[in-house]
């Protein structure tokens, strides 16, 4: 059962699709009873060849392919990834090390300690933060909030990890009306509540208003959780983040915040007034899959408090022995145990970008939503609905002579995903119904983002002449 032939075969493979991106239908040519017949049926008994199991699985799957690592995919902010990081994440399904503790891999935990200082450094956080490599944004904010859980409760007098929320003091947690569905669901995960969170009105960008923090905070007895963005999912707007932090520390608050991508801005010096106050707050959480661009999963968890977030995540057990000699064991960081060596390719990523490399990424990608927004905002009865401060553009379209502008704008957004220049999502904003817009992808050029404009306005001028 060697079989090692079929890696060739899966290089050839994965090589032959990387190629087809920039130029291949964005969206999915197939259905759910397609896919099921071509992949399906019942197990055979006996085994295949593993050239022909690979050669089988690419072409079964070809179809229901979406072509979101191209650079014409502008939906649910999801990146590429670099040629580099694909390679590196080839060399960690090779290596097949399990990044738990450092005994298991001395080199994933000592790659994972590097990229965690080059992160904290790119983003003006504190040099003395624990960083923990997680599946992605949602982990991430389960992580912080976490280790907020921990350490508000621990400030009152209880142990929640050993005790458990059963007449623990409640926690009060602040959220932004607008807040991510990741942290309301790690709120739920964490025995936090969904429903108990206190949000707090935004202004017309997405941003919490500080007024509304005021007197929300004001209602607030006992351990105080803060949730604040960086990058509202819709607009990209930042909440005021150095106003929120005055107001954390007034409270004897832990704020976290939910960065997922705009926390990225921090590495480019164009952008970085955007996320002031940032490095005030106690953890945060980030995606590198959006703008750095490496394979998934690859989610970042970073606290300000070591102790708390090695307390949130780590228990002890007889068989096993912390490492000795200042070694870094992964597992002290992240809600896993057996895992997979995430820091390989967030690692090649950011060696082969380099600072500058990073930052000429980050501020492309803007420069290209700003270009889209433009182009779009030329065309009569076509609204850009936000100010385009990164890399979010929200675009709904009015009909002529009055009508429903929520279904025109539902279908256009149908007829470009349709269509497969281009894929990108839909979203209510305000009651609104918008095309949804993200540019995060380094392989994107102005060509694609012309190309891309060009096919919404044409499935706009055909949807308003229909």
């Amino acid at each position: 059962m060697g079989g090692y032939d079929a890696l060739d075969r899966a290089r050839d493979r994965a090589l032959a699709f990387l190629a087809t991106l920039p130029a291949r239908p964005v969206g999915p040519r197939t259905t759910p009873a397609s896919l099921r017949d071509a992949l399906g049926g019942s197990l055979p008994e006996e085994g295949m060849p593993p050239e022909q199991v690979i050669d089988d699985l690419a072409t079964a799957a070809e179809p229901g392919l979406v072509a979101s690592a191209g650079p014409r995919y502008f939906g649910f902010v999801i990146g590429g990834s670099l040629p580099v990081a694909v390679a590196a994440d080839w060399l960690t399904s090779a290596w097949d090390q399990n990044a738990v503790l450092y005994v298991t891999s001395p080199t994933a935990a000592v790659v994972e300690e590097v990229a965690a200082s080059w992160l904290l450094d790119l983003l003006g956080l504190p040099a003395g933060a624990s960083v923990g490599f997680v599946t992605g944004a949602m982990m991430a904010n389960f992580t912080g909030l976490a280790a907020a859980r921990h350490e508000v409760l621990r400030r009152a007098g209880w142990d929640v990890e050993e005790d458990g929320l059963d007449s623990s003091p409640p926690v009060n947690v602040v959220v932004s009306e607008e807040t991510h569905v990741t942290a309301i669901i790690a709120l739920g995960m964490l025995g936090l509540g969904r429903r108990r969170a206190k949000p707090v009105v935004t202004d017309n960008e997405g941003r919490m208003r500080p007024d509304e923090i005021r007197r929300v905070l004001a209602t607030c007895r006992g351990p105080t959780i803060i949730c604040a963005q960086a990058g509202n999912v819709n607009t990209g707007a930042f909440d005021p983040l150095e106003e929120i932090a005055g107001l954390a520390r007034q409270h004897g608050a832990w704020l976290h915040v939910d960065g997922a991508f705009g926390l990225w801005a921090a590495a480019s010096p164009s952008l970085r007034h955007l996320v002031a106050g940032a490095a005030l707050a106690d953890s945060w959480a980030l995606d590198a899959h959006k703008w750095l661009n490496v394979p998934y999963d690859s989610g970042i968890a970073i606290v300000a408090h070591p102790d708390a977030h090695r307390a949130a995540m780590t228990a002890a057990a007889s068989y096993l022995v912390p490492s000795t000699n200042a070694a870094r064991d992964p597992w002290d960081w992240t809600p896993e145990a057996s895992r997979r060596a995430r820091g390989f390719a967030i690692y090649a990523a950011l060696r082969a970008l380099g600072r500058r490399g990073l930052r000429e990424t980050i501020e492309r990608g803007c420069h290209l939503a700003r270009h889209m927004a433009g182009i779009l905002a030329r065309t009569a009865r076509v609204e850009i609905l936000n100010q385009v401060a990164l890399n979010q553009v929200l675009v709904r379209f009015h009909p002529p002579g009055g009508g429903d502008p929520d279904a025109l704008t539902r279908a256009v957004i149908a007829r470009v995903q349709r269509d497969g220049t281009c894929w990108l999502g839909g979203t209510t904003w305000h009651g609104m119904a918008a095309m949804r817009i993200s540019v995060s992808n380094w392989s994107t050029t102005e060509q694609d983002i012309e190309d891309s404009a060009g096919a919404i306005i044409g499935a706009f001028r055909a949807e308003s002449n229909g």
